[in-house]
């Protein structure tokens, strides 16, 4: 197969997501591109397209990312298909754990398949959802966890990589949806859609159960003194510090035993790395070194600045289960009001639920990811109202 920009062959294989072509050129722009079966493949959709594209990291490094792109069944409308771009939760940092990846053995494969049905209602609505695997995950380098601005530049150049891929199907209407830790990317990328893709007429953010006030919970995690699975996040927040300031050093940071766990982040999902032979089994009080020391200053640094309160011109809309034990409702409360004083009470709608759809997996997915199902007809509602035209006002004409 070749691909559509230029006579380069492409693999069929997974050095697609490493190409040995130069990587410097204008973001969003499609290194090449081809078909999209399997798992990772949209049921409903009539076109699945896997993508590599052209980036930028926070420092400005030309990488490559990855991404899929699937478009309606439906004909497009006049002007074309409006844009979801799709941001997803916590999986890892493992290459294997990207959703264009993913397989049925994959351990990641229950989190990257339970979206499916929220993006396939979309596709029945009429609406183009492209998704990114995000910086790292699936291509060379590690995944920046939690570091807004890189999976703001995923989020946005994958919508402009669709554009380019489908001129003539896609319209600049576009919405960032996104959970968990895709709820807190969905708020950087509205944040920097303005500068970043200027060309698209961004319609609205849409954050279930955003991840939020990340530095508070690391903090009050370390001075337990058992072990739990969450501090399997531990790992994943300091990839992103890292990826946010390099000077980051995990020996000066994290205790001996921590250390021993640490490289499991390149090749363990997220529910690997909960379990007891990797950060599952240390006690709070042992992942990072007691007393101050400049890695540790610099790591929760940059955790706060991982918080999505943040000033975004396009309407905003946060949901929430009340009984979520992922991610916290006093934390999305906290959020919501930071967001509103920020960009306006009017301007940020927050729906939260006290009870939530059952998942088949209670442990694993339970409350969180049942919110996409419970909130799918609100949001899907919300979503229909930002992408109508409003008619222009009209100048008086003088009698």
């Amino acid at each position: 197969m070749t691909s559509s920009a230029s006579s380069v062959t492409v693999p069929d294989d997974d050095t697609f997501y490493s190409p040995d072509l130069p990587l410097e050129g204008e973001h969003g722009e499609v290194i090449w591109s081809r078909p999209l079966t399997g798992p990772a493949a949209l049921a409903k959709a009539r076109v699945n397209q896997l993508v590599l594209h052209r980036s930028r990291d926070v420092h400005g490094k030309a990488i490559a990312v990855s991404g899929i792109i699937a478009l309606p069944h439906k004909a497009p409308p006049e002007g074309g298909y409006p844009i979801v771009s799709w941001a997803h939760g916590t999986v890892g940092c493992a290459d294997t754990c990207a959703p264009s990846r993913d397989t049925i053995t994959s351990a990641a494969h229950p989190f990257n398949e339970y979206p499916h049905g929220l993006l396939s209602a979309f596709l029945d609505r009429g609406w183009a959802v492209v998704m990114t695997d995000y910086e790292g995950l699936g291509t060379d380098g590690l995944h920046p966890y939690l570091l807004g601005e890189s999976q703001a530049h995923g989020i946005l150049d994958i919508a402009r990589a669709a554009r380019r891929l489908y001129p003539a199907e896609l319209s600049k209407k576009l919405a960032i949806v996104g959970h968990s830790q895709g709820g807190q990317a969905a708020l950087f990328g509205g944040h920097h859609a303005p500068i970043w893709t200027p060309e698209l007429d961004l319609r609205g953010v849409a954050a279930m159960a955003p991840a939020s006030g990340v530095h508070l919970l690391v903090a009050a995690g370390t001075t337990l003194s058992y072990a739990q699975p969450g501090f399997a996040f531990t790992a994943l927040f300091l990839a992103g510090a890292i990826a946010g300031n390099p000077n980051i050093n995990p020996e000066e940071l994290l205790t001996v035993k921590a250390q021993s766990v640490w490289p499991h982040i390149h090749d363990k999902a997220r529910i690997e790395l909960a379990k007891e032979d990797s950060w599952g089994g240390l006690k709070g009080t042992e992942q990072l070194n007691p007393g101050p020391n400049p890695s540790k200053k610099a790591f929760f640094d940059q955790l706060e600045l991982m918080n999505p309160a943040l000033r975004i011109l396009a309407p905003i809309r946060i949901s929430q289960g009340a009984k979520d034990p992922r991610i916290r409702a006093d934390f999305t409360r906290t959020l919501h009001h930071q967001l509103a004083a920020l960009n306006g009470p009017a301007n940020v709608t927050y729906k939260e639920y006290e009870e939530v759809s059952a998942t088949y997996d209670p442990v694993e997915l339970g409350f969180h990811f049942g919110l996409m199902d419970t909130d799918l007809p609100s949001l899907t509602r919300w979503l229909e109202e930002r992408f109508v035209d409003q008619p222009e006002e009209q100048t008086p004409t003088p009698r």
